[in-house]
């Protein structure tokens, strides 16, 4: 048990061991299965382009390249890939649910250059170098379906082409009527990126002046960025509305103990492109759900204060903006 909180608003929680066995079915759940060295996992959904839905990855690459994240890369998840959930990273574009040809709905380059994007900042937080990017430590489900990792941990139920059964082959291919080196292809993207002597320079955005709002009948300052959205520390909005938290410098995240909560899974989430180091605010469950990112500024953490209010059920009130109480809904 952990406890979590702020002053006299505690709250104790289970935390789940890394390794957490869980009955399921083949491909999308969970079974029983032993520890595993970290591994990256690359998916498709089989869906739309604009399919979210949690529980299944950690995050979600939209069609137009937008990344979802939906739960913590610090928790595993029970229902990704067969007998491989245990430490281990999903994640999924939202492609290929074309009926009768999944081709319909090909993976769009920029949802594979934000997939490739993603794994390599996952790969970089982990401490791995260009090097580090294996078959053995990234893979998609094509290869992990069937064991082309060495390792055995199930059947060949992967492509039909390595003697598998067909049942998974996500990314064999890039392209309709592609090469079946897929996994080749995204590995050797992620290394090019690693390897990079240095990162693209990115603009961070910018913020210009302070400002105050009332929330909850009192002041809070607030930040203006460029694109005139309002800005706060992300413990202040936390403590005014009672809401127990704990800062997990580790991870770069805010573990949050409301359980009245269900994320939006918001389209216009932030992304890293406003190149600022990102900020998780969490929930304190099992699957560890995103609520929303921040940025961490002078080393703090902020967040917009409008997606803040709309994720934890305030009431908002505009010209002036305002934020009032707690309702929920």
């Amino acid at each position: 048990m952990a406890v979590i909180g702020q002053g006299e608003l505690l709250i104790p929680v289970p935390i789940p061991s890394l390794d957490h066995p869980l009955a399921s079915r083949r491909g999308r759940q969970a079974s029983k299965q032993p520890a595993m060295a970290a591994t990256i996992y690359l998916h498709w959904a089989a869906t739309s382009y604009t399919w979210v839905r949690s529980g299944l990855y950690h995050s979600i690459i939209r069609g137009d390249g937008q990344v979802q994240r939906l739960h913590s890369y610090a928790v595993d998840l029970p229902a990704h890939t067969w007998r491989r959930n245990s430490n281990a990273i999903a994640l999924s574009c939202a492609c290929m649910g074309g009926r009768p040809d999944p081709w319909t709905i090909p993976p769009t380059p920029m949802q594979l250059e934000a997939l490739c994007q993603e794994a390599a900042a996952v790969a970089r937080s982990w401490g791995w170098d260009a090097d580090a990017i294996t078959i053995q430590r990234l893979m998609t489900h094509a290869e992990a379906a069937a064991n082309r990792d060495g390792r055995q941990p199930h059947d060949n139920y992967g492509p039909v082409i390595w003697g598998g059964t067909g049942e998974r082959w996500d990314l064999l291919q890039l392209e309709k009527g592609g090469p079946p080196t897929g996994g080749e292809q995204l590995r050797a993207r992620i290394r090019e990126l690693l390897a990079a002597e240095a990162e693209a320079e990115v603009t961070a955005l910018g913020f210009g002046r302070a400002s105050t709002i009332e929330a909850r009948g009192a002041a809070l300052a607030t930040l203006i960025d460029a694109n005139g959205s309002s800005w706060a520390l992300a413990a202040e909005l936390l403590e005014r509305y009672g809401l127990p938290y704990e800062w997990d410098s580790a991870r770069r995240r805010i573990l949050v103990g409301a359980f009245d909560v269900v994320p939006l899974y918001r389209e216009d989430a932030v992304q890293a492109s406003v190149g600022w180091p990102l900020v998780e605010i969490t929930l304190q469950q099992f699957t560890a759900p995103v609520i929303l990112r921040g940025i961490l500024r002078e080393e703090r953490a902020w967040c917009r204060v409008l997606e803040f209010a709309e994720e934890f059920g305030i009431s908002v009130s505009f010209e002036p903006f305002a934020l009032g109480e707690r309702r929920g809904g």
